[in-house]
């Protein structure tokens, strides 16, 4: 074979290959524009935002369980807003006992 046509054997070679790859390239901008459009990916954009407007229901639930029991320890151990010392009321209890002493 001829040089010449070896060069144009490698470039018609070289032509085909960039065309089948540019082909290639646009089948698969096109079946992503598809999905993109499809009914199925609007339903993920929703699931998505169904997730996300979950978890911040649930955080906000959880800040807010650990916001009670913390007042309820500070309650158990005397340092709550009802509590002396800390501007609530104070209440003051006084019990007093008698005994009797009976002789036979």
């Amino acid at each position: 074979m001829s040089n010449t046509k070896q060069t144009f054997n490698a470039g018609k070679a070289h032509g085909e290959g960039q065309a089948k790859g540019e082909q290639w390239v646009q089948s698969a901008k096109d079946t992503a524009h598809s999905i993109q459009n499809s009914d199925t990916a609007q339903q993920v954009r929703e699931n998505k935002d169904q997730a996300a407007g979950f978890l911040q229901q649930t955080g906000e639930q959880v800040m807010q369980m650990a916001h009670n029991a913390a007042d309820a320890v500070k309650n158990a151990v005397g340092m709550g807003e009802n509590n002396p010392g800390t501007g609530g009321t104070t209440h003051t209890t006084t019990t007093t006992t008698h005994s009797s002493t009976h002789k036979a």
